[in-house]
């Protein structure tokens, strides 16, 4: 679930008659050691991504989805990489490996590392990407993209839009969130490689119902507290939601909240338990991802690549 904001502004955007490509970044994938490296897993991956996009509701047929070896098959495309590490500094690649999850010292064991950086952005300066979607975990790539486009001679800026981040199902405790900051972030968000902090978009609701019962959810802490950020940024981000609460009468009886903030409110007052947001909450998911999982039972294809990868061997 954590890249479904991330989808949904992929429709939006689509909506807006932009000509989206989603890059299929196979090499870069290998380079940040997704399933062990594999590469025929990794591209059984990126064509399983087609399908949660088009199970979601995103128009794929309006989306263009090149792959990392369409742009990498080209002089010109090594000559624009060297280029950008002719212009950037070591300590600067660096700090940009958060983009990949990973840590200044990952480069210090596999100098593979510090590839990945430079070929992103010239992935976006090389093709004439002027509008970059991703993550918030994406925004120090974009940063160096918009700032080494003039040196390119380039007459524009790539502009950068960023989705937030789903928080995993382990959540933060209050001592953790004191002192977060943008590593702390990204070592908890909602991740595959962290199957046990995930829902994913395809789980039967048995299996939402389970994740969400064990998941984090304090009472009262709003803040990095995953069932309310799911809420926040899938559930009341979607036009005319309501999330339905059913209590016992001694516990005030069922209730609706019709936005985001009086969710917030009630909760962080204790006026809502969290055994009882964790149950509507799951029970809105469930509704939510209804087509979705009818995707993945009735496409025979997409079937067939879930059942693919569930067997492969997921790496951080």
């Amino acid at each position: 679930m954590g890249w479904v904001v991330w989808a949904w502004k992929v429709q939006d955007l689509v909506l807006c008659d932009v000509d989206m490509h989603v890059l299929e970044a196979t090499w870069h994938a290998k380079i940040n050691d997704k399933f062990g490296g594999n590469m025929d897993t990794i591209h059984t991956c990126a064509k399983y991504i087609e399908h949660c996009l088009q199970a979601l509701g995103v128009d794929i047929g309006r989306v263009r989805f090149p792959k990392a070896e369409d742009l990498m098959d080209s002089l010109d495309y090594w000559a624009t990489v060297i280029n950008i590490a002719k212009n950037t500094t070591l300590a600067r690649i660096k700090r940009a490996m958060s983009i990949m999850g990973r840590k200044v010292d990952d480069a210090e064991s596999d100098y593979s590392k510090t590839l990945y950086p430079c070929i992103q952005v010239a992935d976006i300066l090389y093709a004439g990407f002027k509008l970059c979607l991703g993550g918030t975990d994406q925004r120090r790539a974009h940063i160096l993209a918009r700032e080494l486009a003039p040196k390119f001679g380039l007459d524009w800026k790539p502009v950068a839009i960023h989705t937030p981040l789903l928080i995993g199902l382990e959540g933060l405790s209050r001592m953790e969130v004191e002192g977060v900051n943008e590593d702390v972030l990204m070592e908890a968000k909602m991740s595959k490689s962290k199957p046990q902090t995930a829902i994913f978009i395809h789980d039967k609701p048995e299996e939402i119902r389970s994740k969400i019962s064990a998941a984090f959810c304090p009472p009262k802490q709003v803040e990095f507290n995953p069932i309310i950020e799911i809420n926040r940024l899938l559930l009341f981000s979607r036009e005319g939601f309501i999330l339905h609460v059913e209590r016992e009468e001694k516990f005030g009886g069922d209730v609706d909240f019709e936005s985001f903030d009086e969710l917030k409110s009630a909760y962080s007052a204790g006026n809502l338990h969290p055994l009882d947001l964790k149950r509507a909450t799951a029970e809105a998911l469930i509704a939510l991802l209804k087509n979705v999982r009818q995707h993945f039972e009735k496409n025979s294809e997409a079937r067939n690549l879930l059942e693919t990868l569930k067997k492969a061997t997921v790496t951080r």
